[in-house]
């Protein structure tokens, strides 16, 4: 029902075995991890976005690319405040997902609820097996003009 369109988040995962740097030091965030299976009449794809504002989430869909954005910004910010330690990557995280024509982009539900933004899109109708009643000869009138 979809494809992968990240080829740069193996890259990464690539290079951070071989350098031995935590993740989130480098300098293009990671993508927003997601599961995606199909439930009933609908597809479903979860992403995690733990820490993210629900105003700071963006959700687009032109033709069948479906595109996840969303903004993380550090929670302690000021003039008085001395940063620590800061392992939690910031910043702006996205997501391309290119979906299959059999669902329906139209109908599509978001909902965000403990870090999770949870996506439901139905099945189209027009993919959906239905009955095809076969005639038989007997049934046909012939038109005479």
């Amino acid at each position: 029902m979809l494809m992968r369109t990240d080829p740069f988040r193996e890259l990464d995962r690539l290079a951070q075995r071989f350098t031995d740097l935590p993740a989130g030091t480098w300098s293009r965030p990671s993508a927003l991890p997601m599961d995606a299976y199909r439930e009933g009449e609908q597809y479903v794809i979860a992403f995690d976005a733990p820490g993210i504002d629900p105003a700071a989430l963006d959700i687009d869909v032109e033709r069948n690319m479906l595109t996840v954005r969303a903004e993380r910004r550090p929670s302690a910010v000021g003039d008085s405040v001395q940063m620590e330690l800061s392992e939690r990557p910031h910043g702006v995280f996205t997501r391309q997902v290119m979906l299959a024509d059999t669902l329906d982009v139209d109908r599509i539900d978001a909902q965000y609820e403990a870090g999770v933004l949870t996506l439901r899109i139905p099945i189209a109708e027009r993919a959906k097996p239905r009955k095809i009643t076969v005639g038989h000869q007997g049934d046909r009138h012939q038109i005479s003009g």
